[in-house]
């Protein structure tokens, strides 16, 4: 009786412990298959988020780009362009060639550096996790490399085609950070003082040369040059016409300035912002200079090569060029 008894205990027990576990695994496939929902539920949730985020499509010359409507981090070569995004107060983090920056953008100095201004430091750029780049023609070697980091805009500033490159770099910049109707009222006011000073001009019999010094080295632009915007866009008589346009301008000497003596010399001193010992004030102050028209008359015009040279196409930078001109003019 006893041995059947215990029997009977035994099986009961066996069974209560049987239902235990299978009640305990039931709970814990319970729980993992909820976990695994939750999880899934959120990657869906933030794939959901990233699918829906608003792009911005840019067609530039080398392709088209698609950049984040918000764009937060920036890295710029094109000085023009970093112009444009300092005198739109634009707020966005950058990295720049800051030690190539013009005098007045310096105060963009302590900012990541991208490296050279005409080679990039890709691995600092990557680890900045930039939204959008923006390159000229001097880091153009550099496209495909940087395109592969972020969304990179190529902008030209070409001498034939200036207001127009101008423009086109005005309106991505309009396009990526959204100030359509602020860039389209800086545009009208840059055209019409374009339109003033060609009033000017075109009164005038005065022919003017553009020269550049480079530590005692000379050369002359004119139309379609990269500082053609003088003659194409504002309407100043070129003293020689015959002036071959190209990236480095012709070589000239002094004989040549003497030859062609030209009413006005606007001259550009690379020395000053590339370094070298002899600046354009030692060059020019020779007999052969000192016996032209523009010497004799007081018109040999230092033109800011911050402006001129290194960072032309921005918004305060093409102001400064229009007043240039207009001052040359209204001083006769």
């Amino acid at each position: 009786m006893k041995k059947f008894l215990y029997m009977i205990f035994a099986a009961t027990m066996m069974l209560t412990i049987f239902t235990g576990c299978q009640k305990q695994s039931n709970n814990t496939n319970t729980n993992t298959n909820a976990s695994a929902k939750e999880d899934t539920e959120d990657t869906n949730a933030s794939s959901d988020q990233n699918n829906n985020q608003e792009v911005i499509s840019v067609d530039h010359s080398m392709g088209t780009v698609s950049i984040p409507s918000d764009v937060k981090k920036v890295v710029i070569f094109d000085f023009g362009i970093l112009d444009m995004i300092d005198s739109l107060g634009i707020d966005v983090e950058l990295a720049l060639p800051v030690d190539s920056l013009p005098a007045y953008l310096e105060h963009y100095g302590d900012v990541t550096n991208a490296g050279g201004i005409k080679e990039p430091n890709l691995e600092a750029i990557f680890e900045f996790e930039p939204d959008v780049i923006f390159i000229g023609s001097r880091q153009q070697d550099y496209y495909e490399q940087l395109a592969e980091i972020a969304p990179t805009i190529y902008v030209e500033l070409n001498g034939d085609s200036y207001m127009e490159d101008f423009s086109s770099n005005l309106g991505y910049v309009a396009e990526v950070f959204g100030k359509q109707q602020e860039t389209e009222e800086i545009l009208n006011t840059i055209n019409q003082k374009i339109e003033e000073v060609k009033e000017l001009t075109s009164k005038s019999e005065e022919k003017a040369l553009i020269l550049l010094t480079n530590d005692g080295a000379l050369s002359v632009y004119g139309k379609g040059s990269r500082f053609g915007i003088i003659h194409d866009v504002l309407g100043v008589k070129a003293a020689d016409e015959a002036i071959e346009a190209s990236t480095h301008g012709q070589t000239a000497n002094f004989e040549y300035i003497s030859e062609i003596n030209p009413d006005i010399l606007f001259v550009v001193d690379r020395t000053v912002v590339v370094g070298g010992s002899n600046t354009a004030n030692t060059v020019l102050d020779n007999d052969l200079v000192n016996e032209t028209n523009a010497a004799k008359n007081g018109k040999i015009i230092a033109l800011d090569p911050d402006i001129w040279y290194l960072s032309g196409g921005g918004i305060a930078s093409i102001t400064e060029m229009i007043e240039d001109i207009r001052e040359a003019y209204q001083a006769q």
